[in-house]
């Protein structure tokens, strides 16, 4: 077998459709109170405490900031100064 028989690797996977989703609400801007988390009810189907749990997770996947990075590096930054505040 030569270098040219074999298979190409498997390309990593990439994120996910809800994955996809909860970074296209957070790039978003909000109204007023309440609208994201009546957002994140309404179009994912899931409370905005998971909702967070899930972003958090997310913005420390790789693959989540070569498909957004400008929204995970701000999210970064965010969670980072939070960090330093306690």
């Amino acid at each position: 077998m030569t270098a040219s028989d074999a298979e190409p690797a498997p390309a990593a996977p990439g994120l996910s459709d809800r994955d996809r989703a909860l970074l296209a609400l957070e790039r978003r801007s909000w109204a007023g109170p309440g609208a994201k988390e009546r957002a994140i009810r309404e179009e994912l189907g899931i409370s905005p405490v998971r909702y967070f749990q899930l972003l958090n997770a997310l913005i420390e996947d790789e693959r989540a900031l070569r498909e957004d990075p400008v929204t995970v590096n701000r999210l970064r930054r965010l969670k980072a100064a939070r960090r330093e505040r306690r």
